[in-house]
């Protein structure tokens, strides 16, 4: 009985002692664990695994938190490119501005305008398809514009070819040789004085490094159109043909020419022509293929014998698919 005492006794103060020594109390927990203790140590541990990110691995079978997180990667991937690709970037420019000449766009743009515009659907199934010409180098296009100017087709098309021939053929049509041409030498080939100012300002712009090629491929819309209007000749009429026929941007509407304010005028059944602000505003629903609608509005007026049979600017003919009406533009 006396040795059953001390060891109970014993015990006790082992009990005791374990409350102040951390050390022993892991010991005794680990020899003899109670029973009601290793449940609560495995409930907070489960606990405390599903609050945890790293617990995300011991639950993969869990389709929920697969799924979601699937459903984030896609989110993420679908907003980074359009953070990471700047405008500056050539290579990404067929992603910012998909222009008409890319298959299938021409389709998108018939589609949209159907189902956005019940008055200019019957236009689109009227006439054939609109055709774009091929791309050519920027400063060609642009001196092109420059020397045609208020001429007739025929007018036009002469002395384009002797400026080109001037300059030593299409690949030669360059800044610097258009810098090195002297006013008298650009008369001679039927440019006028003012124009060749013009041609040489274009040049110059070009030479100081304002304006390229390559540059304004780049451009957006906005920001090309306050460019090309800073030269001198160039005003915003021809840049809206050049945007649509050089460049191929489907949202280009060009407010300032005649033919399209009264394809406008006749398409709504308006009293007068509309006003820059009023083609805006009605034309809104085109976007963003506004250059499409334009070029119907040309074969509209052409159907009902409205279109000017006075030709003007050739290097915009293709619009109206063969001839445009003169001094159409306001520069």
């Amino acid at each position: 009985m006396v040795r059953t005492r001390s060891h109970i006794k014993d015990i006790s103060n082992s009990d005791l002692q374990s409350q102040d020594s951390p050390s022993q109390t892991t010991t005794a927990m680990s020899l003899n664990p109670p029973p009601l203790t290793s449940p609560k140590i495995s409930f907070r541990a489960r606990k405390i695994r599903r609050v945890t990110s790293d617990a995300d691995d011991n639950k993969r079978p869990q389709i929920p938190d697969a799924e979601a997180s699937k459903t984030s990667l896609l989110e993420a991937n679908t907003i980074i490119p359009a953070k990471e690709t700047p405008s500056s970037s050539p290579s990404v420019l067929p992603m910012i501005v998909k222009a008409l000449t890319l298959k299938g766009e021409i389709d998108l743009a018939l589609q949209h305008l159907r189902l956005s515009d019940s008055l200019l659907a019957p236009c689109i199934d009227s006439f054939r398809p609109p055709e774009f010409p091929t791309h050519r180098p920027a400063f060609l296009s642009l001196t092109k514009s420059i020397v045609c100017q208020q001429l007739s087709n025929q007018a036009a098309k002469t002395i384009h070819t002797r400026f080109v021939s001037l300059c030593g053929g299409e690949a030669s049509v360059l800044p610097e040789t258009v810098l090195g041409l002297t006013v008298q030498q650009l008369r001679e080939v039927g440019i006028s004085g003012q124009k060749a100012g013009y041609l040489h300002d274009l040049a110059s712009k070009y030479g100081e490094g304002l304006l390229s090629d390559s540059s304004i491929l780049e451009m957006d819309d906005e920001t090309l159109f306050t460019k090309l209007t800073m030269v001198k000749g160039i005003g915003p009429w021809s840049v809206h043909m050049f945007m649509i026929f050089t460049l191929h941007r489907p949202d280009v509407l060009p407010v300032g020419d005649l033919v399209v304010r009264r394809g406008v005028e006749r398409l709504y059944g308006l009293k007068a022509l509309p006003k820059p602000s009023q083609m805006e505003k009605l034309c809104e629903k085109w976007k963003p293929y506004r250059s499409v609608g334009s070029w119907y509005m040309y074969r509209l007026m052409e159907a009902k014998g409205v279109l000017p049979t006075s030709p003007a600017v050739e290097v915009a003919s293709t619009l109206a698919g063969g001839t445009m009406p003169e001094q159409q533009q306001t520069e």
